[in-house]
């Protein structure tokens, strides 16, 4: 990544997504923070701007509002000079499963975040990328897609979709020069998962952050955060159905 290259970071008041930001800055890249609360967006950009000495700008992003993400990619490419170099996707919704099951419109309004705003954003960020011929796409999934649990399948199912976009998306971007990184994170330090029982081995957003940007650095195509969870997933993904369905996972 160029010392000078222009990041967008949606989803940026999300705990990992402020951490990504203060290590990007750090390392001198100009953002531009996009999420819904730019009060607070606002505070994290000047925050930033006095310890790193970098530009950083804030913009709105709804992401249910579908028409206005055209719009808006443009204009945050426009502010970079038509240089965007890189996206770091964050933001999500993960509503209790079993809240998600009796309650329809709170399982779409997770999917459509989660999902479908992501695809939007990600047709729009290819076509800048792949015309660019350089650049890197982050976008954070989880460990929980791996395999569906009947603790949060409804959740997973968003995040096993969103990394098969990605995979694809990795083959037809690499041909230009571009990464695509598929962060699954474990379990994270985070107002998405403060107070929810059955939480163990809880990482730091600001570990999960150096893991992102030392996997963007290598060009790698899939980064669990912390490492260990790779090795916890193969064991998951491998027990055979007749012993998972007994589990209580």
């Amino acid at each position: 990544m160029s010392e000078t290259s222009g990041v967008l970071v949606v989803g940026a008041t999300s705990g990992m997504g402020r951490a990504l930001a203060r290590r990007l800055a750090a390392e001198g890249h100009a953002l531009i923070l996009a999420g819904r609360d730019t009060d607070s967006l606002s505070a994290l950009a000047t925050d930033i701007e006095v310890r790193s000495e970098v530009k950083v700008e804030v913009r709105a992003f709804e992401a249910l509002a579908f028409e206005s993400h055209a719009a808006f990619f443009a204009e945050c490419v426009e502010h970079f000079g038509g240089e965007l170099h890189g996206l770091v996707m964050c933001h999500g919704q993960m509503p209790e499963q079993a809240d998600a099951e009796r309650d329809f419109a709170l399982a779409r309004r997770m999917i459509e975040v989660n999902y479908i705003s992501h695809v939007s954003l990600l047709n729009l960020a290819a076509i800048h990328f792949e015309a660019r011929e350089a650049g890197f796409i982050a976008v954070l999934t989880s460990v929980a897609g791996d395999r569906g649990r009947q603790s949060n399948y409804l959740y997973g199912s968003t995040k096993a979709a969103l990394s098969a976009v990605l995979s694809g998306l990795r083959v037809r971007l690499a041909k230009r020069g571009v990464s695509v990184v598929d962060v699954r994170p474990g379990f994270v330090d985070t107002q998405l998962t403060w107070g929810r029982p059955g939480m163990f081995l809880v990482a730091s957003p600001d570990a999960v952050a150096r893991d992102v940007l030392r996997g963007v650095r290598r060009n790698r195509a899939v980064v669990y955060t912390p490492f260990f969870w790779a090795g916890i997933m193969a064991i998951i993904r491998a027990i055979p159905d007749f012993v998972f369905r007994r589990l209580s996972l």
